[in-house]
């Protein structure tokens, strides 16, 4: 019989991977990044109510409610919104659509694991430029070695800030100098910002406000109204680019759960007229807290993140092999890593959980000798 192709030879992902097996397992789960707790309510009935009035088709560019929603939320016209299913659409949808073959596209590495299978996709080639990783100083980001990367062939810069997984933020100076060169060097921006909300300190500015003639703004509803499988995405594009993306968006998943995207679109503007963002990084900040209050006194090394709801560990005992066996699953550092060495015994850690779940998880481990002593 014919074969598949061989793009489907990719693996399971580390995040479905790490999940199986701690349900599998009946291990604390601070893996995979989803909430352990349930949603606000005021999306649950916003749900509830839009259940048998938008049931069909939405257009492919999202709901127009949800479309004006976000643009008075994210401060762009709505017209220069697309809504996806989820944030990872939406950077295929702009991998596909910027890139082609012969094309480079520069991202930061660790890497988000979906970021270079995209890139490869669309038959371009995702170059990596690495942080550097101080014991004193946590993670660093170096402007002149994402310079020196450039070639006649780079097409795009693909950012994450807050980052995934070392919780970086960029500084404006950082911000600044990301911007000059790509405008030196006539480039695209793609920000996936999907944690935009969730910061310890003062709110990130987006790169779109410093260049919007150039930046593609990738958002998420389910990071941040914790309902991570509804699945409802959106790019924010430069003005006038939207027609070109949304020809690819047809023919992808034509379209975002209808239901879901009209309960998003009533919700937005209840979360930040409630302060819902404030009561979430405030729950987070604690959480955070906790969880490396608890791995510092297990020994390990702990970056507390500016941003996102992961914080990264260092430990010469850790793998996540041996992590799980004592019933806490997490992400292994070398996830992230696709043309560089991962740090050794770099692991990250998900606090979005619940509080009882950090407790057990910290609980597991302190009966460990062989995972505490250093």
């Amino acid at each position: 019989m014919p074969h598949l192709h061989g793009r489907v030879a990719a693996q399971e992902s580390v995040f479905a991977r790490m999940s199986r097996l701690a349900a599998q397992r009946g291990a604390v789960n601070l893996g995979q990044g989803f909430p352990g707790t349930a949603p606000p309510a005021f999306l649950l009935d916003a749900a509830r109510g839009a259940l048998g009035r938008f049931d069909q088709y939405a257009p492919p560019a999202g709901l127009p409610a949800l479309r004006d929603a976000l643009g008075a939320d994210l401060g762009v016209d709505g017209a220069d919104v697309t809504v996806t299913c989820g944030a990872t659409e939406a950077l295929h949808l702009l991998a596909l659509a910027l890139l082609g073959p012969g094309d480079e596209a520069l991202m930061l590495e660790p890497v988000f694991d979906v970021y270079l299978p995209q890139v490869a996709l669309a038959g371009a080639t995702g170059v990596t430029v690495p942080l550097t990783l101080d014991a004193a100083r946590g993670w660093q980001f170096n402007l002149g070695a994402l310079a020196g990367a450039v070639t006649p062939r780079t097409r795009a810069l693909l950012l994450n800030s807050p980052f995934n997984p070392t919780g970086t933020v960029f500084t404006e100076e950082e911000l600044a100098g990301i911007v000059a060169l790509a405008r030196q060097h006539d480039l695209w921006i793609i920000s996936d910002e999907v944690y935009d909300e969730l910061y310890f300190g003062p709110r990130p500015t987006p790169l779109r406000i410093l260049a919007p003639e150039r930046t593609f703004t990738v958002g998420s509803a389910g990071k941040r109204l914790e309902a991570t499988g509804w699945r409802v995405g959106w790019i924010a594009a430069p003005p006038g680019v939207t027609p070109g993306v949304l020809g690819l968006r047809q023919i992808t998943s034509f379209s975002a759960p209808a239901p879901l995207q009209a309960a998003v679109a009533a919700a937005l503007p209840v979360a930040r007229d409630a302060g819902f963002y404030d009561g979430l990084r405030a729950g987070y900040a604690a959480r955070m807290t906790r969880l490396a209050s608890g791995l510092r006194d297990l020994g390990a090394t702990v970056f507390e993140p500016r941003g996102t709801y992961f914080l990264t560990a260092l430990h010469p005992h850790w793998t996540a092999d041996s992590l799980l066996d004592a019933g806490v699953a997490v992400i292994p550092g070398e996830a992230f890593y696709a043309r560089h060495a991962a740090p050794a015994g770099l692991t990250r850690w998900a606090f979005c959980k619940s509080d009882a779940e950090i407790e057990l998880a910290l609980t597991r481990l302190a009966a460990r000798p062989e995972l505490t002593d250093v």
